[in-house]
């Protein structure tokens, strides 16, 4: 199972495209809506999200969780109690973390980063400390990923998939949604 969590404010395409992607590769993503299974979106969507985060379980149907980016999604985000204890187990287990745009912000703070390459939305580089900086639009380090933004949104899930279900997968996908590379 995969926890893309949403909050208020988040960015559309960087929490709805790797679901799609993802349940494209027949996995089972499940969305946490912070505070409320309505969430309204940085652009003014409301999804309505399969679970709370009340309802979160940590065990070990969990196979990665995705943090999307957006202002002030992050920061809602980031005060989540369950968020939180949500990185700390899947750092405990070696569970892919993933984040983008904004959203590496909070595993920068909370020292994740320290020592991993890893990107982010311009501006936010500074709350990567001990991070090595890259320039590349989505990154992978250990059982991190990071993403630099809505731009490469698609490349995101597209990275998910590949760390799940293999290359050949992604691949696969990518050419049924006519992505040019």
């Amino acid at each position: 199972m995969i926890y893309v969590f949403l909050a208020d404010g988040f960015e559309e395409i960087e929490g709805l495209a790797p679901v799609d992607i993802l349940r494209r590769a027949e996995k089972d993503v499940v969305t946490v809506g912070i505070g409320s299974d309505a969430v309204r979106a940085s652009h003014g969507v409301t999804v309505l999200c399969d679970i709370t985060d009340m309802q979160v379980q940590l065990d070990e149907r969990l196979e990665m969780i995705v943090l999307p980016g957006g202002m002030p999604g992050t920061l809602n985000l980031e005060k989540s109690p369950i968020v939180q204890a949500t990185i700390d187990y899947c750092m405990s287990n070696d569970i892919p973390v993933t984040s983008i745009c904004a959203a590496p912000y909070i595993l920068g703070k909370k020292g994740i980063l320290n020592g991993k390459q890893a990107t982010c939305f311009p501006g936010f580089e500074k709350f990567l400390e001990g991070a090595q900086l890259s320039s590349d639009g989505v990154v992978t380090d250990g059982n991190i990923t990071t993403g630099v933004g809505p731009g490469v949104a698609i490349d995101f899930g597209l990275r998910l998939v590949e760390i799940l279900c293999g290359k050949a997968e992604s691949d696969r996908i990518a050419a049924g949604m006519q992505c040019r590379k």
